[in-house]
């Protein structure tokens, strides 16, 4: 049987994020005990099942605030070309996301700053450490 030629792996960047949380033994036990009698299929698995779960019960709430807010759900990406057109135009841009925003490898700190006026991220913010520290001081 010939073989198959290698496929080339492009490298997938993950939007999730690891959180760390402390839970008390009894917690921890009655989880593992959830676990092991088969009800998840481990720790993260039950610990996502209820923060979904807590989500789904204030999904209202969360609407409106992002609606309030003018908040982007979802994924935001900024690319050099991006902020080029932004900057061209002679805006400046208020970003606002809930879940990730994304600004590319390619944009300068120089850039980012003539074009970024403020920056909320509620959840993840993607950028060079370059970027991120030219735009601190207008993070909220």
């Amino acid at each position: 049987m010939p073989s198959r030629p290698a496929l080339a792996q492009t490298p997938v960047k993950s939007t999730d994020e690891k959180i760390t949380i402390n839970l008390g033994v009894v917690d921890l036990g009655q989880i593992d005990l959830l676990v092991q009698e088969g009800f998840y299929a481990n720790r993260t698995d039950l610990i996502r099942t209820a923060i979904r779960n807590q989500l789904a019960v204030h999904a209202e709430a969360v609407k409106q605030v992002v609606a309030r807010k003018t908040l982007v759900l979802g994924i935001q990406h900024f690319s050099a070309d991006d902020l080029r057109a932004v900057q061209a135009s002679g805006q400046r841009l208020q970003i606002r996301v809930l879940g990730l925003a994304s600004i590319g490898l390619d944009v300068s700190p120089e850039l980012a700053l003539d074009t970024i006026d403020s920056i909320v991220v509620l959840g993840a913010l993607q950028a060079s450490a370059a970027v991120k520290a030219a735009l601190a001081p207008r993070m909220r």
